[in-house]
């Protein structure tokens, strides 16, 4: 039946692990296929079923009918981010509109519908848990919130939105990722490096030697290339090459995107006033704890004023220093990170740099796994008998350290490389559940692109790249700790604007004195980091934390522009971005650059209206750290209600409610404004 495609057999190798050394492109298409016939018989199975209709035959049937369609499309979007050639990212034009046009035959079957519909209205009768309600709930919601209840012309309708959709968030992905490839910066005067840190310049000679240009240094635009030139390249002339370049990715270029915004939010729009919303934003906030964009625009309007006074100040002070050490009057964009670096050093005698021979990527991993181990009873053992889809890619078998149970797998990606998206993510390659007959527990993976070792230095993180693994880390920990009946409900699957609490939570620890003596020490003397060296880092951390929060603020308030309005009369895409960032910005605008035709995260990876989140949840995640911080870091009693109510439980309550489990009331608003200091 399934002509031995890897993708359609039970997996053999341990825990039924992904056969990554199995698996070539030219499976995907016939097993989706495949997988999408198997799929509809079984729907087919739940219609034709006489019994009246149940939470068991109709519900849960429908949990587990598309299994292997799942499957099959989780495999091979991952690997699009993570690895792929261009052979593996041509299939996502047909890969993502047959499992669009799949989703659309499931959510508008009336069929399919009444069954759904006849379980929903009886629900209270039902005798149902608090997860079974939910799963109903949402699955009642999956429906109504896709169509169900159009009329044939108005499916139609959405059918057609549905597919063109599916095509346009990896063809912006793909541009993105190609424009980043597309520029390098090759470097042929040892002069042209002066600031740069010794490790910044070894690794940019051994791309150059990779890429058949001995003796010379490439810079490109992945982050652990580009982010060290800009804020240490006494250059101005080439620090300004590279920020343009960065800037300018997909932007009237050979990969430009404007069209592709244009289309998605013109779409998106579409889709939401057919479905009876006023706005995309209408629609996804419906499904958020935030539940409206009044009051998103209240929440960000509240941190607007404090982030932009002591923005200005950051910005006053930054520009007031270049003038002193150089004269420099006119400062700009490529400027500030090189002069607030310098700043930084001088008010502090700090250098980030300083901290990278303590910050060992396998010691730093090790940190993680031992703050895991303290908060949360996990211990992790590499294993070398699951393939993996990369020879960097690492796995770990994880297991609770008192009682010895298994908790699940966990794969590390850290490297960047041509074949994977920039930025770095948390994903699964099985979600915690109900799978088949059984409950399962996850495959959890984090995709990173740190800074490489050199050939006579092991990969040595900056504290951003840290602070980074611990922020991904703790969305692993969401995954795994996962302690749900069904896969939709489990891990991650909570409200976009919750995701980041778990996330934003861990980085906390690598901030504090004894998180950061867990794991930093100098990677060639194993010495501990000084403790002065500690309080630096603490001195330093409200350094410049109105910029940082104006920043995020900018992002905010234009994906909120982007999806709060109807789209039709955007012709411009670049004077659109200028006014919805006029009241965010304190440099001016730079003619050639914009920032929507490479945001990644709204057009191409879900947070369309949802950016704000992560400012959301720094709210959630600073008032539930204060909680840690006065009953202790490693508190069991704190960390095990923090497991018990937020990390384990999924989406099966509102995630309110699980807070206030957690925290025992609502979190203080001001939480987060008195850890930046902004009051």
């Amino acid at each position: 039946m399934t002509n031995q495609n890897p993708l359609l057999e039970k997996f053999a190798n341990k825990d039924q692990s992904v056969p990554f050394d199995k698996i070539n492109v030219g499976h995907f298409l016939p097993a989706l296929e495949q997988a999408i016939e198997i799929a509809k018989k079984n729907i087919e199975a739940i219609k034709k079923n006489k019994l009246e209709p149940s939470f068991e035959n109709t519900i849960v049937a429908l949990e587990t009918c598309s299994e292997l369609v799942e499957r099959v499309t989780g495999i091979y979007g991952n690997l699009e981010s993570a690895h792929a050639s261009e052979e593996h990212r041509a299939l996502a034009k047909e890969i993502y509109p047959k499992y669009s046009a799949f989703s659309s035959d499931v959510t508008l079957d009336s069929e399919l519908f009444q069954k759904v519909k006849l379980v929903h209205d009886k629900r209270s009768s039902l005798d149902l848990n608090k997860e079974q309600l939910k799963l109903l709930e949402k699955t009642f919601l999956g429906f109504t919130r896709n169509g169900a209840l159009l009329d044939e012309a108005g499916k139609q309708k959405l059918r057609e939105i549905d597919q063109e959709l599916s095509v346009l968030a990896p063809q912006f992905s793909q541009n993105v990722l190609k424009a980043t490839n597309s520029f390098e910066m090759l470097l042929t005067q040892k002069s042209d490096l002066e600031g740069l840190p010794e490790g910044a310049i070894e690794a940019a000679a051994h791309m150059a030697e990779t890429k058949g240009h001995k003796g010379q240094w490439l810079f490109n635009l992945q982050i652990p290339s580009y982010l060290p030139f800009l804020t240490y390249a006494k250059s101005r002339t080439l620090r300004e090459k590279i920020w343009r370049a960065y800037g300018s990715k997909s932007f009237n270029d050979q990969f430009d995107n404007q069209e592709i915004i244009k289309k998605t939010v013109n779409l998106r729009h579409q889709r939401a006033q057919l479905l009876g919303f006023k706005t995309h934003a209408d629609f996804v906030l419906a499904e958020r704890m935030a539940k409206d964009p009044n009051t998103v625009y209240d929440f960000m309007t509240k941190l607007l004023e404090p982030s932009k006074a002591a923005a200005l100040k950051d910005f006053e002070e930054v520009r007031a220093f270049a003038k002193e050490i150089d004269k420099l009057t006119d400062i700009q964009p490529w400027d500030f990170a090189y002069y607030s670096e310098k700043l930084k050093e001088k008010k502090y005698a700090f250098n980030e740099e300083d901290l990278r021979p303590y910050f060992k990527l396998e010691n730093v991993v090790e940190g993680v796994f031992e703050h895991a181990r303290r908060l949360y009873g996990l211990t992790f053992k590499e294993t070398k008998e699951i393939p993996t889809y990369h020879p960097e890619v690492k796995v770990y078998e994880v297991f609770d350290v008192v009682t010895s149970k298994y908790v699940g797998l966990f794969y590390t990606d850290f490297f960047p490389r041509e074949t994977k998206r920039g930025g770095a993510w948390m994903t699964s390659f099985r979600d915690q559940g109900l799978l088949g007959d059984n409950i399962h527990r996850p495959h959890i993976s984090i995709v990173c692109n740190f800074t490489k070792p050199t050939p006579t230095k092991p990969s040595l993180l900056s504290y951003d790249e840290v602070r980074t693994l611990f922020h991904e880390f703790g969305h692993a920990l969401h995954g795994m700790l996962s302690d749900c009946t069904y896969r939709s409900l489990s891990g991650t699957s909570v409200y976009w604007d919750f995701v980041e609490l778990p996330s934003q939570i861990m980085e906390n620890w690598a901030g504090e004195k004894e998180g950061l003596d867990i794991f930093a020490r100098h990677y060639q003397t194993n010495d501990p980091i000084p403790a002065e060296l500690v309080e630096k880092i603490k001195k330093s951390e409200k350094f410049q934390a109105g910029w940082t929060s104006l920043r995020q603020l900018q992002f905010a308030m234009l994906d909120m522009a982007w999806h709060s309005q109807d789209p039709v009369k955007i012709s411009d895409v670049d004077a659109f971005e200028v006014i919805a960032t006029e009241n965010t910005r304190v440099l001016p605008k730079i003619p050639g650059t914009n920032s929507s035709c490479s945001f990644s995260h709204i057009f191409a990876g879900g947070y369309s209206a949802g950016y704000y989140s992560y400012k959301w949840a720094e709210v959630l995640d600073a008032d539930a750290f204060e909680y840690f911080k006065e009953e202790g870091l490693f508190n069991p009693k704190v960390a095990n209600k923090f497991k018990e109510h937020v990390l384990s439980r999924g989406g099966t309550e509102h995630p309110m409610d699980l807070y206030k489990k957690f925290r025992g009331r609502e979190p203080d608003p001001k939480a987060l404004l008195r850890r930046d200091g902004l009051i």
